[in-house]
């Protein structure tokens, strides 16, 4: 994160209602170059979204007047600040709802400072898919002309166009299409299904896959928690899901127990 004398301040907001833990959070963002606004309950964190307009926020789920995710569900509404929660939940069905309620990064209370400090930080240069989604350009050009792509990544994908029966995958134009159907992939979800595709049948861990989620934003930052895997769990059952939307084969991605994930080589052909 940017040094407090590199510029004027950004705005964060810490909607948290344990004093400690908002303290905490509040000084890692603050030692960022953040100009941090605490909340101690949903309905106060929201008003001060709106106010402040920030660049981050982190979100605790359980909140003592509206539940974390609805907190999560007004923010996305009104902002595309970027949203970390923080939360002591780790079932794979909480980082679920969380992620697809709009949130950026899902944390798991006790974190390091450290960590979350190298969150905010990856976070801070992703480039947001919606500023492309939203221009008038790229709304007007068609499917055909003008593919949809995801968000940009830093790393260069090479290995150009991966095949896989009818599963087709475009390191360098960062599409996917099953059956001739574009995949509307996320950014994280693209470097994902790009990792299986080009290890063609080996077996990824779910270590190696949560690296290759981060790409070059942790620099060397290589720790992996059982958060992290479980949300790489959560990338995969979205990949599944939109497979199964199109003529793919969702089970083309094979679990592999106690280890990780493999794409089955062929087996992505129309059902």
């Amino acid at each position: 994160m940017s040094s407090p004398g590199s510029g004027e301040l950004r705005a964060a907001v810490v909607i948290e209602d344990d004093l400690d833990i908002r303290n905490l959070v509040s000084a890692i963002l603050a030692q960022g170059g953040f100009q941090v606004t605490g909340a101690a309950t949903g309905r106060e964190g929201v008003d001060v979204v709106r106010q402040e307009h920030p660049t981050v926020v982190t979100l605790d789920i359980g909140l003592p007047d509206i539940d974390g995710y609805e907190v999560l569900r007004r923010i996305r509404s009104t902002t595309d600040c970027y949203v970390i929660v923080l939360s002591g939940r780790d079932d794979e069905l909480d980082i679920l709802t969380a992620l697809q309620a709009g949130a950026d990064d899902y944390v798991l209370k006790p974190f390091r400072p450290r960590e979350l400090r190298a969150r905010i930080d990856a976070m801070l240069r992703r480039p947001r898919a919606e500023q492309v989604a939203q221009h008038p350009s790229a709304r007007s050009a068609s499917p055909a002309a003008a593919p949809v792509r995801t968000e940009d990544d830093p790393r260069e994908l090479s290995d150009t166009l991966l095949r896989n029966g009818i599963l087709v995958v475009d390191g360098e134009a960062r599409t996917a299409s099953c059956a001739g159907v574009e995949l509307p992939l996320t950014k994280t979800e693209f470097n994902l299904l790009h990792e299986l595709m080009r290890s063609n049948g080996a077996v990824r861990t779910k270590e190696e896959l949560v690296r290759v989620s981060r790409g070059r934003d942790y620099r060397g930052y290589n720790f992996v928690s059982r958060t992290d895997e479980r949300a790489i769990e959560v990338h995969i059952a979205n990949l599944r899901q939109k497979l199964a939307r199109t003529k793919g084969d969702p089970d083309v991605i094979v679990t592999v127990r106690g280890v990780g994930f493999r794409i089955v080589p062929g087996s992505a052909t129309s059902r």
